[in-house]
């Protein structure tokens, strides 16, 4: 396999339009891709499937060892917020760029929960931080280290955490389940370590922890059709295992995601006011990205989100289509305030200010209100399609094509906003015609 001497660059082509650049740097490795960039570990500990490709499975484990323990963030650490307090080491998954047959992979449903370390004695977020359980919800968990997701219902997640980030020990933690999908610390394949999982759960009779559903996948139409399902039910997406694979710490590639849309992070830097039907609350937030990325989310808002919107400080989940040239989320539509958000000041390194122009017209509806962008899916037999429209002043976009994939766009443009109106709503009444039906906006 290649490999970068020290100073060296080389780049890879990857899910970005410009390629990512991997670097040596006295013998740390990074690349440029978010993946890379956006993990909570250690410089020097940080791998990607980018890295991988390039220089080999076998010599980015031998260079990132492995997996450090996880430590409990407890007592005074529990409240601090620096990198000591540091997390379970976790298996973290890469996106599906559709560069790998998943034929034979095992397929489940990625969880919209509250992912949770079970260490034998307590739960612990990706954070470090201690979810405070009931005694009668942990009483017959086994002493052996648990990786699952804390879950309630699809659509659920703001009451999943309101519940789990208690510290009282409510009575309504009867109304979640810890789902399972692995055992980090036994050194086997996946078959075995779930196959363990089931009789360990079963042994200890745990009336709130279930071992998560696995099946195998057919091939990339098996695989649509249970992303259009999953999705048309609410649900997230899909998470697929490489056979055979082992627990390791960090992003790998034998944990892929599939989602018709990307999930990324972002710190809220500034509220932008709304007009219209949001004229005296929030129109938008302007956020950066890791790398200083500016750009505004202004769609996927409740009204109660409007009137309170994320503080300043906070990092968001939000949901984006792809990438521009300029590496500016396009389509950008806000999930959820981050489950281990805390309201910090913004860094000292990026000024709350208004997005730049550029930045806005590359992302195209970053200030779009719900009013604005509306998508409408079609699942029938074998047939999984979407079809969007974005009004953006006299420009109509839109954009179609089987869910899944990124599509194709088109975009008008008319002599004025009423005319850019009338033809987008005569093609929506098309497409309902045809049996299109309107997914919620958020």
């Amino acid at each position: 396999m290649p490999d970068l001497n020290d100073g060296e660059t080389a780049e890879i082509n990857g899910s970005a339009r410009l390629p990512y650049v991997l670097r040596n740097v006295g013998g740390v490795y990074s690349c440029s891709c978010p993946a890379w960039r956006n993990q909570s570990i250690a410089i020097g500990r940080r791998t990607c499937k980018h890295l991988r490709k390039y220089r080999g499975d076998a010599a980015e484990q031998e260079r990132i060892g492995s997996p450090p323990p996880a430590r409990a963030a407890t007592g005074s650490d529990a409240n601090d917020d620096s990198e000591k307090a540091a997390g379970p080491a976790l298996l973290l998954a890469h996106t599906w760029e559709n560069d790998v047959d998943l034929a034979g992979w095992w397929l489940s449903e990625k969880l919209d929960g509250v992912r949770a370390y079970w260490d034998g004695k307590q739960f612990l977020s990706r954070q470090g931080n201690v979810f405070h359980a009931p005694d009668w919800f942990v009483e017959k968990l086994p002493k052996e280290p648990l990786d699952g997701e804390l879950w309630l219902a699809r659509k659920s997640f703001q009451r999943t955490v309101s519940i789990v980030r208690r510290q009282d020990k409510s009575d309504h933690w009867r109304e979640i389940r810890y789902l399972v999908f692995d055992m980090p610390a036994l050194a086997t394949g996946f078959e075995e370590r779930v196959k363990q999982l089931r009789e360990c759960l079963t042994d200890h009779g745990c009336d709130f922890a279930t071992p998560h559903d696995q099946t195998r996948c057919e091939g990339v139409e098996h695989l649509q059709a249970e992303l259009a399902r999953v999705e048309a039910l609410g649900g997230e997406g899909l998470m697929l295992r490489q056979p055979g694979s082992r627990y390791e710490a960090g992003r790998s590639t034998t944990l892929l995601k599939v989602k018709t849309f990307h999930d990324a992070e972002a710190q809220v830097l500034e509220h932008l006011p709304g007009a219209g039907r949001h004229k005296g609350r929030l129109g938008a937030l302007a956020v950066a990205l890791p790398d200083g990325t500016l750009f505004s989310v202004g769609t996927g808002f409740s009204d109660a989100q409007r009137e309170n919107p994320p503080p300043v400080g906070s990092t968001i989940t939000f949901r984006y289509q792809e990438l521009s040239d300029r590496g500016v989320p396009r389509f950008p539509s806000f999930v959820r305030l981050h489950a281990d958000a805390k309201q910090v000041p913004p860094a000292p390194s990026v000024k709350p200010s208004s997005v730049p122009k550029q930045n806005r017209e590359a992302t195209a509806v970053a200030a779009a209100t719900p009013a604005n962008f509306r998508r409408f899916e079609l699942i029938e037999g074998n047939a999984a399609k979407f079809w969007e429209v974005v009004i953006d002043g006299n420009d109509v976009t839109v954009r179609y094509g089987r869910i899944g994939t990124d599509g194709q766009t088109q975009t008008k443009f008319f002599a004025d906003a009423a005319a850019a109106e009338k033809h987008a709503e005569k093609l929506i009444a098309e497409k309902t015609k045809k049996g299109y039906g309107e997914t919620p906006a958020e």
